[in-house]
């Protein structure tokens, strides 16, 4: 009985087989373990590009819906305020002819179509005095 229990258990052979046994399992569940881990994250990555192409598909359609819209409404705006800006700008090139008028300052319009007038008057002028200096030379 002695001799059983002074053994120690670092002299016994099929204990040390044992525990070399069972580390060597857990080593190679370990391996096991990284490789499987490893193809996991390559399919795992696969699978989030994928999801991620679907889901940019999906959006995309939604972002370009939503841009033509807002480019729509961007463009009514500046219709309705390019409208809005002649209409001010012609009342306030009306009001300003107005109060010119009333201070009687003539338009340029006004002005060259009175210059036109004038020249008319004496391309004729011109005409019949030549027609004057003929008749009497006869």
């Amino acid at each position: 009985m002695s001799d059983e229990n002074d053994k120690k258990p670092e002299d016994d052979p099929q204990l040390a087989a044992k525990i070399k046994g069972s580390a060597r399992q857990i080593w190679l569940a370990g391996l096991g373990a990284y490789t499987k881990a490893e193809e996991d994250t390559g399919k795992f990555f696969e699978r989030l590009v994928q999801e991620g192409e679907q889901l940019e598909s999906r959006t995309r359609g939604a972002v370009e819906k939503q841009i033509r819209s807002v480019e729509g409404r961007v463009e009514g705006v500046r219709e309705r305020a390019t409208g809005t800006w002649d209409r001010l700008e012609h009342l306030f090139d009306e009001r300003v002819s107005g109060a010119l008028r009333r201070l009687g300052i003539h338009r340029r319009e006004d002005i060259e179509g009175l210059e036109h007038r004038i020249e008319a008057l004496e391309a004729e002028l011109s005409a019949l005095r030549e027609r004057s200096s003929r008749d009497e030379e006869e």
